[in-house]
């Protein structure tokens, strides 16, 4: 339907919905400090376990080596993968991110250390490539690999998805410290793209191949304010699909224009196709890009794939992308249980991506889908300790079957293509950063958790303390200190879980659809809020000390698929809160598949301290039956797990 609308019809519902934002911007991860509980626990495993693992993994494998070598400071020969330079970058940000929530001198230098290696490595013009530099006088060898001049392969070099990684560590490094030393390399690189690539005579005319380096160029121009970065990221996402405008177009073998989002321009794009990590990069990119450039066109594609991804190609835990073949997005309600793909990578890029379209257009679902995603997606791909992983997340298990990547069906330390623990390792310790924003006047809470946050309003400063044991108890209360009495908008998100609706859209739904109550206080006073598109809008004067004190009721809820996702038909899946659940061999007599759900089945929630980090599990009432949180499988040896049970 949108396709057809006329170009200014377009336009003027994009102008429209860029100036309802209200101009919304994230509430930065330095201004936002974990206590205690559920996410300050997990940011400190980031901080103790599982940066340090990603860094010790990094440097063993040979992955800091490649620089060295390249930067002609060791003699040597490059180590591993062509796109292992991004592993690297990744995991630089995540202990920059580190070093935001708690500095740490001994991690600071130890940064300033590897720095000293990318400047190396740098070639005299701004490119980074260390598998090429350190190979510019093999002949002919390495041209499978790297292509035989730069960027002639982009569909299979990771040049430009290396470097965009780059960036971002980049950015988080110099916010975190204050030092140009890595943000001088990256826009030494990105300095050399714009003079490289682009639509002049003389520039190549090349996209990348694994999508990245757009919504990095985009970060990096929010920290230089080089109106170049945005032209560029522009520029990749507009010659996505112009192979009639390019030497180089992306067809990899068997894979095809698809597998890159490259089939055709992404103004004709609709639907979420490919790889799923580089589909959703390009369409976080996007919406990131729309903030800053309305564009009706990309606007009316992006949230067109939107729509097809989240209403028809999403897991149950938020996971995305079905086939293991080409780690792609498959048919609508193509969702297989026992053999998902759903890359802990995807899980990572659809949170980038809804909260992208968060910040663009205010709206609550967005970070609905983020939510489900946090707790259930993306825990999943790491073990509770902080140091083991999944590369690819099943639905169910039969306990033997080999999914992991040849680690079978336990965790692993480390895999030779890293991009998913390196990934986690970038993602955890920066998760604060997406749990308050402003928007105009307005203080919005997306994500609750033990926090103190300072946030700078037009009026006045405000610090907000949360105080809960969310995802496990649905009480939040809230502090709110302004620096001066001052009148603004208080904006809370109701999960859509509170208010009987799944997730966005109809691919699963409450088989009890009933709204549950939400309880408000203010001051212990009871008050009343209407929701208001996903929001609890408080608007008053504020006043040091006052409180608001939220109830989510959190009952057990079972879940079923919408018809047209065949392979859940006449299944239930179990959820409370935010949480989804899943059985687990280890509690249920070593079977978890042959489990049956009566209609009447009821659970009752028990919280065992020391289990797998402290967790709610659902024991049934009369005892047969253990649930235990979908992010908490697999942690105690290979065995059965399913999220999805028959119905007698």
């Amino acid at each position: 339907m949108t396709k057809s609308l006329p170009i200014f019809i377009l336009a003027f519902l994009s102008h429209f919905l860029f100036a309802q934002n209200g101009g919304i911007r994230p509430v930065p991860l330095k201004n936002v400090k974990t206590t205690q509980g559920f996410w300050h626990d997990r940011v400190e495993i980031a901080r103790a376990v599982t940066v340090p693992h990603a860094l010790h993994q990094c440097e063993e494998s040979g992955r800091f080596d490649n620089f060295a070598v390249a930067g002609g400071l060791k003699k040597g020969v490059f180590k591993g993968a062509r796109f292992d330079d991004s592993d690297v970058f990744k995991v630089v940000e995540g202990a920059s991110y580190v070093l935001q929530n708690q500095y740490d001198a001994k991690l600071d230098k130890y940064l300033d250390s590897l720095i000293t290696l990318f400047a190396a490595a740098q070639e005299p013009d701004g490119y980074l490539y260390t598998i090429r530099t350190i190979n510019k006088d093999t002949t002919g060898s390495y041209d499978w690999i790297a292509g035989p001049y730069r960027y002639s392969f982009e569909n299979g070099s990771h040049e430009l998805y290396n470097v965009g990684h780059l960036y971002e560590a980049a950015v988080a490094h110099y916010e975190a410290t204050g030092k140009k030393t890595l943000l001088n390399v990256a826009i030494k690189n990105a300095d050399h793209l714009v003079k490289t690539i682009g639509p002049k005579a003389g520039q190549m005319v090349v996209v990348p191949g694994h999508e990245e380096t757009e919504l990095a160029l985009i970060r990096l121009y929010r920290v230089t304010g080089k109106k170049e970065y945005l032209d560029l990221s522009k520029f990749f996402i507009d010659m996505r699909g112009r192979s009639d405008k390019r030497t180089l177009f992306l067809d990899e073998h068997k894979l095809g224009p698809s597998y890159f989002q490259d089939q055709v321009p992404f103004v004709r794009q609709r639907e979420a196709v490919g790889h799923a990590v580089r589909a959703q990069y390009l369409y976080t990119g996007v919406a990131d890009l729309l903030t800053l450039r309305p564009d009706a066109q990309d606007a009316a594609s992006v949230n067109a794939i939107w729509n097809d991804a989240t209403d028809k190609k999403q897991y149950i835990t938020g996971g995305m992308g079905a086939r293991e073949d080409g780690e792609a997005f498959d048919k609508p309600y193509m969702l297989p249980n026992d053999n998902a793909y759903a890359e802990t990578c995807a899980a990572i890029a659809n949170m980038f991506w809804n909260h992208k379209m968060y910040l663009l257009t205010g709206e609550a679902k967005y970070m609905d889908v983020f939510e489900r995603v946090l707790y259930n997606g993306f825990l999943g791909g790491m073990g509770v300790k902080g140091n083991t992983f999944f590369y690819v997340n099943p639905m169910s298990s039969n306990g033997t079957n080999d999914f992991n990547k040849g680690s079978g069906a336990v965790r692993h330390e480390w895999f030779g293509t890293a991009c998913c623990p390196s990934n986690v390792s970038r993602f955890l310790p920066s998760m604060p950063a997406y749990m308050y924003a402003t928007q105009g006047d307005a203080l919005v809470i997306n994500l609750f958790g033990d926090t103190k946050a300072s946030i700078t309003l037009p009026n006045t400063a405000v610090q907000i303390t949360q105080q809960t044991q969310y995802p496990w108890q649905g009480s939040i209360r809230i502090q709110v200190d302004p620096e001066k009495s001052s009148a603004f908008p208080l904006h809370i998100r109701i999960p859509g879980w509170a208010t009987g609706q799944a997730i966005p859209g109809d691919l699963y739904s409450y088989a009890d659809k009933l709204a549950q109550p939400v309880g408000l206080t203010i001051n212990g006073k009871k008050a009343d809020a209407a929701i208001d598109h996903g929001y609890l809008k408080l608007n008053r004067t504020w006043k040091k000390g006052d409180v608001v004190e939220l109830t989510l009721d959190m009952p057990v809820r079972k879940v079923v698929a919408s018809e047209k996702l065949k392979s859940n038909q006449g299944k239930v899946a179990i959820e409370r809160g935010p949480v989804l659940y899943c059985a687990e061999g280890h509690d249920n007599g070593g079977k978890a598949l042959s489990i049956k759900m009566s209609g009447t089945q009821d659970f009752m929630p028990v919280f065992q301290k020391e289990m797998l980090g402290g967790i709610n599990t659902l024991k049934s009432k009369e005892g047969s039956i253990t649930l235990i949180p979908y992010y908490a499988w697999a942690n105690r040896g290979a065995n059965e797990m399913t999220i999805w049970f028959d119905r007698q």
